[in-house]
């Protein structure tokens, strides 16, 4: 087996120090780039070719699921390994659904994380024992669909923006676009998932995974 091509992503430097050294030392394993948020991974799987990326999911500015979603349709080929603190039913089912080949929760062992990743790299699925679950729930559990499904890349960006407490201002300027369009986007948010106010938002927003109290 050639080596596996790993793109490191999460925003905190300490973690992605401590994955590259433990992944450093294997001889089939090479790291060729590191991430902080979703968008500088987009960046960076493009440019490095990456065969496995172990994606955090929570991140500032675009996520680790808006950022598998773009990713996936640019380069198919890749695997999303979605190496994470949470392990929740709704981030697992979320994980699943944006394209990820693998769940594994951050306090895993160093083989286990081995493990996850050749086991993606050949195509396969890989699920930590206690995300299993979740999929077998979200998959037997009979409901309607889920109005989240509804809104655009665009619109889960502004989502999660108003949820971690920015104005419509400062979401246009992270995003670079005007205030209209933000307004615009917001308005076809809450029609969407027919909340009316902020506070019912952030607390849908807790519900799906999107923003926690702890960010």
């Amino acid at each position: 087996m050639d080596n596996v091509k790993i793109l490191i992503v999460d925003d905190h430097a300490i973690m992605r120090d401590g994955i590259h050294a433990l992944l450093g030392v294997h001889d089939q394993i090479e790291v060729v780039g590191e991430a902080s948020d979703g968008q500088e991974c987009i960046e960076k799987a493009l440019e490095f070719g990456p065969d496995v990326i172990l994606m955090d999911l929570v991140m500032p500015g675009m996520d680790g699921l808006e950022a598998t979603r773009r990713i996936r349709k640019k380069i198919p080929k890749v695997k999303v390994l979605f190496l994470t603190q949470y392990e929740s039913k709704e981030y697992v089912q979320s994980a699943v659904k944006a394209g990820g080949h693998g769940y594994i929760p951050k306090k895993a062992l160093g083989s286990e994380l081995l493990k996850a990743i050749f086991t993606v790299a050949q195509g396969e699925f890989y699920l930590y024992p206690t995300a299993t679950g979740a999929i077998v729930e979200g998959y037997t559990k009979q409901s309607v669909a889920d109005p989240y499904d509804r809104l655009t890349g665009r619109e889960r960006e502004i989502l999660k923006l108003i949820t971690e407490g920015h104005t419509s201002r400062k979401i246009g300027e992270i995003l670079h676009i005007s205030l209209k369009t933000v307004q615009g986007h917001r308005t076809k948010v809450m029609g969407k998932l027919n909340i009316h106010n902020q506070t019912e938002l952030i607390k849908y927003a807790m519900r799906k995974g999107i923003v926690t109290m702890n960010e």
